[in-house]
């Protein structure tokens, strides 16, 4: 076993090693059930959240004191914070048990979505669930392959090698919700899935030489849906020659450009950005960060990239340190669930990658991205805390202090 899993199997420590680890887990609010790098982060990009999305709706209700978009979006943070407080009481156990029928579950949701769903913009990826309104069953998917995927991974860590049926059964795990996906089209959707799925199973250890042709076949099905799906190769040129494209397929983009030249270092001021008046199509969705880049200026966007950065490293220090594989696995998978997204929107708006819909987690209007973020960072919370209750009583049981 291999990377952070082989890191899980340690279970002593020296003496000094171990004075070191309490000294390090006070510093960062592990030892007493919540890591402050992922805790001040989040409340952190939540913060700057809720002003962006009130900024950048407010236009849309002119003469409204508090747009209904900032509402929805206030109450959706505040049901986010209850459902990461509700994680830190679920032991990781229950996910480890649950992962399949929630896997299960949220197939059946996407099948719905092709069924009933509600199309917008030329895709079926809503599906309207009664007292919750309006769902992106696609969130939820993504979150639930991972634990479920870390679940076999885990028993791979029980039983020993990586077997053919374990590694089949990965790939019907991440393949069939990757399909229904593509079938909505949800390209962006499908591929993170995918690739979140890679990350596990090479972090845990995979050996290459199984990896390599599922992944190539993965490359080229993408090349070729790209390919034979002319708006999906729009997309594409329209990334490569935005200008020449700047009434078309290249105007998000070419806006996008506009929204962070006016900003500059330290921006425009809160409130007085202009690209949000029309001119920067999604811009509470797909482009707030290019709102907060006019109205923050370079200042803005570093705190929120900091910010990110700063959460990511706490995860992947929690992952590092898990004793047990599935929480491990879980940590780096809800860490690459926040991180990806948020790497390709900002590669996005600032023209490094082609424009596809990404919700910056955290900061862009939509409840579902929303929530199912929200359900990460219980979730990596959640195993920070067992973790280090865990080391805590083990150092008890050796006799040492704290």
């Amino acid at each position: 076993m291999t990377g952070i899993l082989r890191t899980s199997r340690r279970r002593r420590r020296p003496a000094r090693a171990g004075a070191e680890l309490r000294a390090a887990r006070s510093r960062s609010g592990t030892a007493h059930g919540l890591d402050g790098g992922v805790a001040l982060s989040t409340g952190l990009l939540a913060g700057i959240g809720i002003v962006m999305v009130y900024s950048a709706t407010a236009p849309l209700e002119l003469g409204s004191v508090l747009p209904q978009h900032f509402l929805r979006h206030a109450s959706g943070v505040l049901l986010s914070l209850g459902i990461a407080a509700a994680c830190l009481w679920i032991p990781l156990s229950f996910w480890q048990r649950w992962a399949r029928p929630l896997w299960i579950a949220v197939v059946l949701l996407l099948v719905a979505t092709l069924a009933i769903g509600v199309r917008v913009n030329g895709a079926t990826r809503w599906l309207v669930l009664p007292w919750i309104g309006p769902f992106q069953p696609g969130e939820p998917a993504k979150l639930a392959t991972l634990l479920a995927v870390a679940r076999v991974l885990a028993q791979r860590e029980v039983r020993g090698g990586l077997s053919s049926a374990q590694l089949k059964e990965i790939l019907f795990l991440a393949l069939t919700p990757g399909a229904l996906l593509l079938a909505q089209p949800d390209f962006g959707t499908a591929s993170v899935l995918i690739l979140l799925v890679g990350l596990l199973l090479f972090v845990a250890g995979a050996p290459l030489r199984r990896l390599w042709l599922p992944g190539s076949l993965a490359a080229l099905a993408g090349a070729l849906y790209v390919a034979l799906n002319p708006y999906a190769l729009r997309r594409v040129t329209g990334f490569r020659d935005p200008w020449s494209q700047a009434s078309d397929e290249g105007y998000q983009l070419v806006q996008s450009f506009v929204a962070f030249g006016l900003g500059g270092t330290t921006g425009v001021g809160l409130g007085d950005g202009r690209q949000k008046l029309g001119y920067l199509p999604e811009a509470h969705t797909d482009f707030i960060l290019s709102v907060l880049a006019e109205e923050m200026g370079l200042v803005g966007v570093l705190i929120v990239i900091g910010a990110f950065a700063a959460l990511t490293l706490a995860g992947l220090r929690i992952a590092q340190r898990a004793r047990d594989p599935f929480a491990a696995l879980v940590a780096l998978g809800m860490t690459g669930l926040i991180a990806v997204p948020a790497g390709i929107n900002a590669g996005v708006v600032m023209g490094l990658l082609p424009t596809k819909g990404f919700a910056l987690p955290f900061l862009s209007y939509g409840r579902s991205a929303l929530l199912v973020s929200a359900l990460a960072i219980g979730l990596l919370l959640r195993t920070a805390a067992s973790e280090g209750r865990r080391g805590g009583s083990a150092r008890e049981a050796r006799g040492e202090t704290t």
